[in-house]
């Protein structure tokens, strides 16, 4: 929870100018913020997607309270249309990968 304040505090202070937050923007901000090296703090952001995403692969649910959870879900195998030709195709079953707010976040999204 700290790290996630900590980045959020960190975004608001050095990307400003910047509309997308990407992963090198991430480590750097956590870097700052933590007082820590950038290649310690992409270890960390390393680690914490290969956890996150090690969960993911395991059909877990990985909740961040205040930040929002992630789950699989499956979509069953259907039959569709071709946009441009109409013809009737097979859309084969995946999984799919869900994102849903938490409070907080939703708060702070709404609040600017």
């Amino acid at each position: 929870m700290q790290v996630m304040i900590a980045i959020h505090l960190a975004i608001d202070d050095l990307f400003t100018l910047e509309r997308n937050l990407n992963k090198a923007n991430l480590i750097e901000a956590l870097a700052i913020k933590t007082g820590n090296t950038k290649v310690a703090s992409g270890e960390v952001v390393e680690a914490l997607f290969a956890i996150i995403g090690d969960a993911l692969a395991n059909g877990e649910k990985v909740q961040l309270i205040d930040f929002g959870s992630f789950a699989v879900s499956e979509t069953r195998a259907r039959m569709g249309r071709h946009p441009q030709t109409g013809d009737a195709i097979h859309i084969a079953a995946a999984k799919r990968l869900k994102f849903t707010a938490g409070a907080k976040l939703k708060a702070e999204i709404n609040k600017k």
